[in-house]
């Protein structure tokens, strides 16, 4: 949830007022104009005074109401909240607008209008009736986006127009927000994973939570320990009481790489073969996430986050929500790489101890299929989902193509779990059809690390 300040209308003063002021007719305003003046020229060609007056009634009827609508300052305050700020693709959020008359005169005729873009839907505009001094208004309205990206929301605009309706003059705010669409997230169902723990399911190596040479000595006691791991060869030896440290599960490790190359993927828009992918890319995050697993999110240009440290995983627990929600905030606004190649992703994974991978990859020509064969080698396991742009373009029942068969036996034989995905298809099946082929398979020569699909 985001909210933006109350901040007060600041009106948008030309260099010269009276033309502002002339600018902000109305329909009505410009024909009383108009007629005033045609009718003070027919009774100067008539010589009719009587007719002179009702032209310069009417003549001057609109100007005195645009200059003193121009004149007055109304202090008002607005303030922008969205629920949520951040939304799956397809999903709808909803836009709280709240103004406040801060001022000790009541105003008059108001109308409300907030800047949205056009893949959120139509600008909405209200009427705001008379606010008293200390009154506030509330108004909402929902948007919707199919397309995944960061949309700025604003500024908010304010209208006002005279008791006659002979002039409208706009007075904004300065405050945006941004609302966010993230990829749809497709739940998954649940398989047996190695290298899970205590905790987080069965086999896990356990480690005592070190973060450095100092922290091999037991610590100090704190009210609540357990007098059972008191520790009393240190107690006698620093004179207080010292408690062994608790034993903390491992977590275990998973890279999801997403492959971003334009030239792997065709078409564009929502049901598009790279739009999947990075549905995909987001389900299996946020899955292995729930599951207890340290994640990053690989792209094929090198970049990794949450980040850097600690090799660009997730932190420890309290810090997964975090990472989860920069990961999507990534996902909402990932595009096409203009790279050629996996091989960035492939030295970023070289370090070893990867742990899980898992890949969507687009088309592959022979050598980037070597290149992601290679990876195999410096994970514990590793599972790709590999979509057919081709197959992809044809619509739903595409064929898959000759070079995509050959893919996929080049990356099995290198011990990866390797699916086809074909158009259109959910996640989820091809989640249970991962693990039916791992299971089928039997389990691969691994490197020597854990955290892998078995």
């Amino acid at each position: 949830m985001a909210a933006g300040g109350p901040q007060p209308a600041q009106a948008e003063e030309g260099k010269g007022g009276i033309r502002t002021a002339l600018a902000g007719l109305t329909t009505r305003g410009r024909s009383f104009l108009a007629a005033g003046i045609a009718a003070a020229v027919c009774a100067y060609v008539l010589g009719q005074s009587d007719l002179l007056r009702v032209g310069l009634l009417l003549a001057v009827l609109p100007l005195v109401c645009a200059t003193a609508l121009y004149r007055t300052r109304y202090r008002v305050a607005g303030s922008r909240r969205l629920s949520p700020a951040r939304v799956p693709a397809s999903s709808e959020a909803r836009v709280h607008l709240r103004m406040d008359n801060v001022s000790r005169l009541p105003t008059g005729l108001l109308m409300l209008q907030d800047r949205v873009p056009y893949v959120l839907g139509p600008r909405p505009r209200f009427v705001l009736d008379r606010v008293e001094a200390g009154g506030r208004r509330e108004v909402s309205y929902r948007v919707r986006s199919d397309l995944r990206g960061r949309y700025p929301l604003g500024p908010l605009q304010l209208r006002l127009t005279d008791p006659f309706g002979m002039c409208e003059l706009t007075r904004s705010f300065s405050t945006y927000d941004t609302l966010t669409v993230i990829p749809r997230v497709e739940a998954l169902p649940p398989v047996r994973l190695t290298g899970e723990a205590k905790g987080y399911g069965d086999g896990r190596h356990r480690s005592l939570a070190l973060a450095g040479e100092d922290d091999v000595i037991p610590r100090g006691y704190r009210h609540g320990d357990d007098l059972r791991r008191v520790h009393w060869r240190s107690t006698a030896r620093y004179g207080e009481l010292m408690v062994r440290r608790e034993e903390q599960p491992q977590r275990a490790r998973c890279t999801v790489l997403l492959d971003t190359r334009a030239l792997a993927f065709r078409g564009a828009g929502p049901d598009s073969a790279f739009e999947w992918a990075v549905s995909g890319t987001a389900s299996a995050l946020v899955h292995m996430l729930e599951r207890g697993f340290s994640v990053r999110l690989l792209t094929d240009t090198g970049n990794s986050v949450p980040g850097e440290g600690a090799d660009g995983f997730a932190g420890a627990s309290q810090e997964s929500a975090d990472a989860a929600g920069l990961m999507m905030d990534t996902l909402a606004v990932v595009d096409h790489s203009d790279g050629a190649g996996l091989s960035r992703a492939y030295d970023v994974l070289r370090g070893g101890n990867e742990g899980l991978l898992i890949a969507f990859l687009g088309d592959l020509d022979e050598e980037q299929a070597t290149v992601a064969a290679k990876m195999r080698q410096r994970s514990g396991a590793a599972v790709a989902f590999v979509l057919d742009s081709t197959a992809w373009a044809q619509g739903p029942g595409g064929a898959p193509t000759g070079p995509g068969e050959e893919r996929l036996r080049m990356l099995r034989e290198a011990g990866w779990t390797a699916v086809a995905v074909p158009p259109g298809a959910g996640l989820a099946d091809l989640w249970r059809q991962a693990d039916h082929l791992r299971a089928t398979a039997g389990p691969a020569p691994t490197a020597g690390t854990t955290g892998g699909w078995a």
